[in-house]
């Protein structure tokens, strides 16, 4: 069995449509889905428990730690992490299965927006390929539990980059495998932002963190380029 954890803030807008979405795609099959939510005040937690999921409130704030609690509730032997504003292909258990009966113990789909425009087209395109730098937490991620727990789970100190620095871990245990086929994510924030000046903040944010600066800076530095160009 899969289980869908979901971590949340402040979704009430798309969850209930994300949650239907999936059960529908699942049909007679059994799935957990799980709505870790991290203090919602726009009835996230109402709206995903009438749909139709569990919701759960995490302990602490921050998707890391969301999603690790979400894990150790989780009863599925296999996990599938998926952000609230990204929706998976119809056939995404289909798909995950077919990965697993062929080796991968771990893996993720690519992406796609819902905004059509050239450059989004064109930072997707990127995503088919197999190098670390261009996996984010966009393209939902599933793993065996089993491994999931050997490795430690997502590593609580980070704010940001979390999936990728996991995925490092787990190609070091496993097999991982990206799916040909794309989940489709907002793009709301590069509507509100700008497609170029977002990429560019975000493409900082990945050197930054690979030049080794401390989190607090690269948090700081997000969430300073989040309000002054919303505002």
């Amino acid at each position: 069995m899969f289980s869908i954890i979901i971590p949340t803030f402040n979704e009430g807008e798309k969850i209930g449509g994300l949650i239907r979405h999936l059960k529908n795609s699942a049909g007679s099959r059994e799935i957990e889905i799980l709505i870790i939510d991290g203090g919602s005040s726009d009835g996230t937690i109402e709206k995903a428990e009438n749909a139709g999921a569990k919701p759960l409130r995490s302990p602490k704030k921050g998707r890391a730690r969301q999603m690790n609690f979400g894990a150790r509730q989780a009863k599925g032997d296999w996990l599938y992490f998926l952000h609230a504003d990204t929706v998976p292909p119809e056939s995404f258990l289909e798909d995950m299965m077919q990965a697993i009966e062929n080796g991968a113990k771990s893996g993720c789909f690519m992406l796609e927006f819902d905004i059509d425009h050239w450059a989004l087209k064109f930072y997707a395109w990127f995503t088919k390929f197999d190098v670390d730098v261009f996996r984010f937490g966009d393209q939902s991620l599933f793993v065996e539990k089993r491994i999931f727990e050997e490795i430690g789970g997502f590593d609580e100190s980070l704010t940001v980059m979390e999936d990728q620095e996991i995925i490092k871990r787990i190609k070091k245990r496993t097999q991982f495998r990206i799916i040909p086929k794309a989940v489709t994510t907002s793009g709301r924030r590069y509507e509100q932002i700008g497609i170029f000046k977002l990429q560019l903040i975000f493409t900082i944010i990945v050197l930054l963190y690979y030049l080794g600066v401390q989190q607090e800076t690269i948090v700081n530095f997000y969430r300073s380029q989040m309000i002054s160009n919303t505002y």
